[in-house]
């Protein structure tokens, strides 16, 4: 597909002109797609524009139309996958249920054959690239926020003492993430999701009715 194959561009009637020609959805996935699969075949290599333009089949000014660089596409490709995979920030009412759901689809989504190669790039080569770095640490914050979000619910009910660190909890939860998800000695699966997340909320829990006066 060539960055004139777009079914609209000879159509007047199809043309917006307060927000630009849409965006043809079926490229703008294929090149998502195209960057993530490419990010997780790198094995160091560095990836290219062109290199996701051909792999998606698609020009390269259909990807400049839409990103402004490549860390952009990546950093889109990785967060796209992550959203896609915990699709929903679990918000039931209860805080325990809430974290157990998000850390074991959080652990489950991130071990999937190209999320897992994809991130295991991105963190190898963050250490010798300093734009990768800075992409890392972009989408690490990213999921850093929806968990902060979860938690802040659960201490604004009363779940979480008042003065409950919610960063360090945070710290905690992709702590235990990324050491076991780096280094492999131990597992990330549905029972360490449920004991992380009865740890953190039980140590830090609200005082009871009978020692708050």
């Amino acid at each position: 597909m060539s960055d004139t194959d777009d079914p609209q561009a000879d159509d007047p009637q199809a043309a917006r002109p307060h927000t630009g020609r849409r965006r043809n959805e079926a490229a703008h996935r294929a090149i998502l797609d195209a960057a993530l699969h490419l990010l997780a075949e790198s094995d160091g290599t560095p990836v290219t524009i062109d290199a996701i333009a051909r792999t998606a089949g698609v020009g390269k000014q259909t990807v400049y139309r839409w990103w402004p660089s490549k860390g952009a596409v990546l950093l889109d490709a990785l967060t796209d996958r992550a959203d896609r995979d915990v699709s929903d920030h679990p918000d039931t009412g209860a805080l325990r249920t809430d974290l157990r759901a998000f850390i074991e689809t959080t652990f489950d989504a991130a071990q999937r054959s190209t999320t897992a190669s994809a991130l295991r790039t991105v963190a190898r080569e963050a250490a010798r690239d300093p734009h990768l770095a800075d992409l890392m640490r972009t989408f690490t914050e990213t999921r850093r926020s929806a968990l902060h979000e979860l938690l802040t619910r659960g201490r604004e009910r009363g779940e979480l003492a008042g003065d409950a660190d919610l960063d360090l909890i945070v710290d905690q939860v992709y702590g235990v993430f990324w050491y076991r998800f780096l280094l492999g000695h131990g597992p990330l699966d549905t029972a360490v999701a449920e004991r992380l997340a009865d740890t953190l909320v039980t140590g830090n829990d609200a005082p009871g009715p009978a020692t708050r006066s």
